[in-house]
């Protein structure tokens, strides 16, 4: 399939999605208006091809409502905002169409980079489809030596502009998460391997702020008292799956999440230090009072001055 066709098929399910129920005769009319069309119409016939074919890549039930004027309308509309990797290609797809529709405003659209690029990404993905060990050289954050091993890619999860790939790497231990911008080498060996019919991506990370994993670990009910500004972010960003508004008023409210306090989760606390508080558990109040006091003492000596 042609990348450009792939982009009309987004076309039409975003329409269609955003317009709720919507005739053809209107879906034509955007269409025209898109410079996808390249200023010819849609015919009916290509119309009903393209329904059908982004139906069976989406996942998704694209009905007609005949009483009132032939309607077309996403009778699973749910499914787009649940989530999933089909819906977030869709979502991703959709803006990429829109960018592409306005490369003229390409010097006033900023984006984010992603260190990890797509060389590794599309290894790890073969290796993954194939059932093949990859073979990686990957030097660690804090280390000063490369290490080279063979690893059973298990999944892959995206995380603050970093792709990781979690897996087995044949030494005995639970599955770990490598980060693919570390990756020095990385090749798709000949030997397979058999994925675990017991592993569960999703509940892999289920307990989890962010990528660390803590065997050891068992999730806490954690509550956050955020400022009535910052409960605003966090409404429309939800820390945790878990993340649920358990008071509220005209000063702050109160948000209660189930995960385990790991590393990443108290770096994201710090950068909210002074709008959201650790209300419970004790030992994570604890944890962040005795960060906050290691960055007072190291700028303490420029307050003096």
């Amino acid at each position: 399939m042609s990348q450009n066709l792939l982009n009309k098929y987004v076309w039409l399910v975003d329409t269609i999605y955003k317009a709720g129920k919507i005739p053809f005769k209107e879906i034509n009319r955007r269409w025209l208006e898109s410079d996808l069309s390249e200023g010819v119409e849609m015919p009916l016939r290509t119309f009903h091809t393209w329904l059908n074919e982004a139906q069976d890549i989406f996942g998704l039930v694209i009905q007609c409502q005949r009483k009132g004027g032939y309607l077309y309308y996403i009778e699973n509309a749910e499914e787009i905002e649940r989530g999933g990797l089909r819906n977030w290609l869709l979502g991703t797809l959709s803006v990429s169409n829109t960018l592409l529709q306005n490369q003229a405003l390409n010097d006033r659209i900023l984006l984010e980079d992603i260190p990890s690029g797509h060389a590794c990404l599309t290894t790890v993905l073969s290796a993954m489809r194939l059932g093949k060990l990859l073979h990686v050289t990957y030097q660690g954050y804090y280390k000063d030596h490369e290490s080279s091993f063979d690893l059973a890619p298990y999944c892959v999860k995206l995380f603050h502009q970093r792709w990781y790939v979690i897996g087995d790497s044949l030494c005995g231990q639970a599955p770990r998460t490598y980060a693919l911008d570390r990756v020095r080498s990385l090749s798709v060996s000949e030997a397979s391997f058999d994925y675990p019919a017991d592993f569960n991506p999703a509940g892999f990370f289920a307990s989890c702020y962010g990528v660390i994993r803590e065997d050891t670990g068992k999730p806490e009910t954690i509550r956050l008292k955020a400022t009535a500004h910052q409960a605003c972010y966090l409404r429309s960003l939800p820390l945790h799956s878990s993340q649920r508004e358990i008071e509220t008023n005209d000063t702050y409210s109160v948000f209660e999440l189930k995960l385990c306090p790991t590393f990443d989760f108290l770096q994201e606390l710090l950068s909210q230090a002074d709008r959201v508080e650790v209300l419970a558990p004790e030992s994570l109040r604890r944890q962040l009072m005795e960060e906050v006091e290691r960055t007072w003492k190291m700028y303490k000596g420029d307050a003096a001055r």
